[in-house]
C-alpha cells in the first residue's frame, strides 16, 4: 500500500489550505492506489462552515462524478475527520479511512482531552469503514501546531 505517500498529499494539502486562508487539513481520495479527487478545508473561502477537507472532498467527488457509494474507496486524511465528516462517510459507505493527527492531538493545542471522533460515530453506524489511524501523525501535527499557535481557534 501507498498510505505515506497518500498521507504526504494530505499534508501537503493543509499547508496549502493555510495559505489559501482556511485551517490546514486536506484530504485525498484514492481508488485502486490512483488519486481520483483531493480537497482542502475551504471554510473561510468558502464562507462555510461545513466545508472541512472531507466533507467538502464528499460532497464535490459524488457531484461531479454521481458516484455515492464510496466503499471501493480510501479517503486520507491529515486529521482525524470530526462528527459531521465521519457522518458523511457512513452516508458514503467509504471503504477505508485512513488519517494521520487525531482528534486528541489537534484538541491538545486548546488544552482538551479531546475525542476519538471517527471511532464513536463508526462504531454506532450500520457502516463501518475500515480504519488506519497514525500514518505520518508527527508531521501533521506539526502543521497544525504550528497554524494553531498564531491563530485563534474559531
Amino acid at each position: 500500500m501507498n498510505d505515506i505517500k497518500f498521507m504526504q498529499q494530505a499534508i501537503e494539502l493543509s499547508k496549502l489550505a493555510v495559505k489559501n486562508g482556511n485551517e490546514p487539513f486536506g484530504a485525498v481520495l484514492v481508488k485502486d492506489d490512483v488519486i481520483v479527487f483531493t480537497n482542502e478545508n475551504q471554510i473561510y473561502t468558502k464562507n462555510d462552515p461545513t466545508f472541512h477537507a472531507e466533507m467538502g472532498l464528499i460532497r464535490s467527488f459524488t457531484e461531479e462524478t454521481g458516484i455515492t457509494d464510496l466503499s471501493d474507496y480510501t479517503l486520507y486524511s491529515s486529521c482525524e475527520p470530526c462528527f459531521m465528516c465521519s457522518g458523511a462517510m457512513v452516508w458514503a459507505k467509504l471503504g477505508r479511512l485512513v488519517y494521520a493527527a487525531g482528534n486528541e492531538d489537534l484538541e491538545s493545542l486548546f488544552g482538551n482531552a479531546g475525542v476519538n471522533c471517527s471511532k464513536i460515530v463508526f462504531d454506532s453506524a450500520s457502516h463501518r469503514p475500515e480504519v488506519t489511524a497514525g500514518i505520518l501523525r508527527d508531521e501533521a501535527f506539526e502543521v497544525l501546531r504550528d497554524y494553531f499557535k498564531n491563530h485563534a481557534k474559531g
